[in-house]
């Protein structure tokens, strides 16, 4: 529960998940509200666990990297007009006011590379999410160009699984599916190489779509391209055989190392936090050239 909660004169918390909240006005549901409050807390997860402690001034930071993004490539997303200005000052740096959509139970995964989990997927069959690769690739190998591997959103309490192209056209139908791979792909080109003219490597991203309940316009929702919905890499150290990772792989390589997966997983040291707060500080900075 975001610690902003009593500030929100007239909001009413109606979904706490893992990492955001989201408020509607009083009297109001995630079913009738034309819009909603999205706020960005300073949690953080891995492998399913909100870990704690917290990593502060990451719901900023990955707030005005939504924000960013969305600006420099001019994306139809679920912004609200005049969303800035409209949002409560208590929570203005780390929130978002945002058309309710009907979402799409699709997570639009699109690959510059292997690793994570879909180097996993491949290393077992060859192919990931039905894409098949060519033998031989090694973790964050650059793929001859990106793929889109979707996954099924789970409902909560459950895995997202991972399904081929033809899977999600009979979720969604086939118009909007191949209408989101195709967004997913356009967006996931442009975006890589505005990063790479910061010496940064896209590596993988994940987007989600939704329907604007009042227009029926497929529109970008949730974050955009952030820290946490994405791999980003450093290219020099890439070029030299490191990966240096601008995201949360920090929180995610201590914990595969320290944590056997059963009960709760721990807490996290004090040095993990900081350096990725200051990975995600650094990350903006080179992206957007102001300071984080």
């Amino acid at each position: 529960m975001t610690d902003a909660g009593a500030a929100l004169a007239g909001w009413s918390l109606a979904y706490s998940g893992k990492v955001r909240d989201l408020y509607v006005a009083e009297g109001e549901t995630l079913e009738t509200a034309a819009e909603m409050l999205m706020v960005a807390s300073d949690r953080v997860s891995a492998f399913d666990q909100v870990l704690w402690p917290a990593i502060p001034g990451k719901g900023e930071l990955l707030t005005r990297l939504t924000l960013w993004w969305t600006e420099r490539l001019g994306l139809p997303t679920q912004l609200a007009p005049h969303a800035v200005e409209r949002t409560p000052t208590a929570v203005r740096d780390r929130a978002m006011l945002v058309r309710t959509l009907d979402m799409l139970p699709i997570e639009c995964v699109v690959r510059g590379r292997v690793t994570g989990s879909g180097l996993k997927e491949y290393q077992q069959v060859g192919a990931i999410s039905g894409v098949a690769l060519p033998a031989g690739l090694v973790d964050g190998a650059e793929l001859p160009e990106p793929i889109y591997t979707p996954a099924w959103k789970a409902p909560q309490g459950q895995h997202d699984e991972n399904v081929s192209f033809e899977r999600t056209v009979e979720l969604v139908g086939r118009e909007d599916a191949a209408a989101i791979r195709d967004l997913s792909l356009s967006v996931f080109g442009r975006a890589a190489a505005i990063a790479a003219e910061a010496g940064i490597v896209l590596a993988d991203t994940k987007f989600e779509f939704g329907r604007d309940r009042a227009t029926g316009e497929l529109l970008l929702a949730d974050e955009v391209l952030t820290s946490d919905s994405s791999r980003y890499w450093d290219a020099e150290a890439l070029a030299q055989g490191r990966v240096e990772s601008f995201d949360k792989q920090i929180v995610r390589d201590w914990l595969a190392a320290s944590w056997d997966g059963t009960g709760d997983a721990p807490e996290l040291p004090a040095e993990i936090v900081e350096r990725t707060a200051a990975r995600y500080r650094e990350l903006i900075g080179r992206l957007t050239g102001a300071a984080a």
